[in-house]
């Protein structure tokens, strides 16, 4: 924080105090100078004892914190969170229980209540010693984490539950650094929104985020669409290009579903990481690349090491800090929120909600599929739905074709019902709708590519 009591302390053992009303015991005198440096930082600061009490905040927390009511004398607790115990009796993490315990500097995630509604918020505390050696304060730094949120969005990541936050903890932790990250998760549960996150939440956040789908690409492309290639480096090569890497410069890449690269290319790749240097196809010139990865996949990709399949320095280098992202099925109290930001996405110009019978058959579903197939289920239930409620009828069938796993018969209602109800909702759209085909699509929330591919299957792609 720029001043010496962010130096770790000697570890103590210091027996937490008991709450002591402040009447009871007055605060030890803070000095003017501290005040005047914390009055002068631009992030919201505080300055608490060790019975959680506010003894001093700058403008910054002042103008977040205090338009209810005064904050000085009041117990952190309760100004940044409403309630009247400390954070670590109320389930979440206490940076000062933690600081008392280390006695050093501690930071963690918390969901703050602000006036603007929840937000996440970085926590840095800071414990400061008085004259006699004894922690009288801790000073707490606030930084706005902007990267999720724990309620509906337009964009980005969406959650509350205790998985989501452990997820969220470790972006905002790595985010600053320059360290590689491996985010390991099952296919949909938003690996692009949290690559994402985490170079927003870097230095390099004004520089682009490039994406490169490694499944997508070809072994013969694969080299000239990451390195770029000089003309005539091969057959219809007429001119030279640079590739994603150049793209990504001062940025972030992205490797998303890294296990697929070709074994020949991973070595190449290696050199990338380990020496920041490349070669497009067909020159000799050594180019220097200035990017951060973060790569992902849902394979194993030690089994891969194992089998000879995933070069092991390789992935070391990419694993520098892994990230488990948790499917939909362990974090079901956030299904809510889900289905109601995905319902506005997929549906606009609508405002659609779901019922409560609804709802409990959503977060009772496996999703296998994970965040992926909640939004294809509520696309097609948005289809199917007629009025401004979906409710259990019209999800069960939306879900009864939702995954492949589950036989038809589970929601009561053959496969040609399902087909044809969405093809007369389709239909329906077509008639009432004089837009273009892009005006169209976006009405219905789906892609171009999807409303043509639907068209074509009812005769209607003209």
């Amino acid at each position: 924080m720029g001043y010496s009591a962010c130096h770790p302390l000697p570890v103590l053992s210091v027996v937490p105090p008991p709450a002591v009303p402040p009447e009871a015991s007055p605060p030890a005198p803070v000095l003017p100078e501290l005040v005047a440096f914390l009055d002068g930082l631009p992030e919201p600061h505080i300055l608490v004892d060790e019975h959680y009490r506010v003894v001093a905040a700058n403008p910054a927390y002042r103008a977040q914190f205090g338009r209810q009511a005064p904050v000085i004398g009041r117990r952190c607790h309760e100004v940044s969170h409403g309630i009247a115990v400390p954070c670590d009796q109320a389930g979440e993490s206490c940076p000062m229980a933690h600081s008392r315990q280390s006695g050093q500097r501690e930071r963690v995630l918390h969901l703050h209540h602000t006036p603007g509604g929840e937000a996440y918020v970085n926590i840095e505390l800071t414990p400061l010693s008085d004259a006699s050696g004894h922690r009288a304060w801790f000073v707490e730094k606030m930084e706005p984490l902007r990267v999720a949120a724990s309620e509906e969005r337009a964009h980005g990541l969406i959650g509350r539950s205790p998985a989501f936050q452990q997820m969220l903890a470790l972006v905002a932790r790595v985010g600053p650094s320059p360290a590689s990250v491996l985010l390991l998760g099952e296919s949909g549960t938003g690996k692009e929104l949290v690559a994402r996150a985490v170079h927003d939440a870097s230095p390099r956040a004004a520089r682009p985020l490039v994406v490169v789908d490694c499944a997508s690409l070809p072994d013969t492309l694969f080299e000239s669409e990451l390195f770029g290639h000089e003309r005539g480096a091969y057959t219809g090569a007429h001119a030279a290009r640079p590739g994603l890497v150049e793209a990504a410069s001062g940025g972030t890449l992205f490797l998303d579903e890294v296990g697929d690269i070709p074994l020949p290319m991973q070595v190449k790749l290696l050199r990338l990481l380990e020496s920041g240097t490349y070669r497009r196809v067909g020159s000799t010139e050594l180019r220097r690349a200035d990017v951060r990865v973060v790569s992902a996949t849902h394979r194993d990709l030690a089994a891969m090491v194992a089998d000879g399949r995933f070069r092991e320095d390789l992935y070391y280098r990419l694993s520098t800090f892994p990230i488990r992202l948790p499917p939909l099925r362990e974090r079901p109290e956030d299904i809510p929120v889900l289905a109601r930001s995905l319902l506005a996405r997929v549906a606009p110009g609508r405002t659609l909600a779901l019922s409560a019978q609804a709802l409990a058959r959503l977060q009772g579903h496996p999703f296998r599929g994970n965040v992926r197939e909640l939004r294809n289920v509520l696309e097609r239930a948005s289809l199917l739905c007629d009025g401004d409620t979906v409710d259990a009828a019209t999800l069960d069938r939306a879900l009864a074709v939702a995954s492949p796993h589950l036989p038809p018969a589970a929601a009561g209602v053959p496969p040609a019902s399902l087909k044809q109800a969405e093809a007369q909702a389709l239909r329906d759209a077509l008639r009432r709708h004089h837009g273009s085909r892009d005006a169209l699509a976006a009405e219905l929330g789906i892609s171009v590519r999807t409303l043509y591919r639907k068209l074509r299957a009812l005769g209607e792609a003209g």
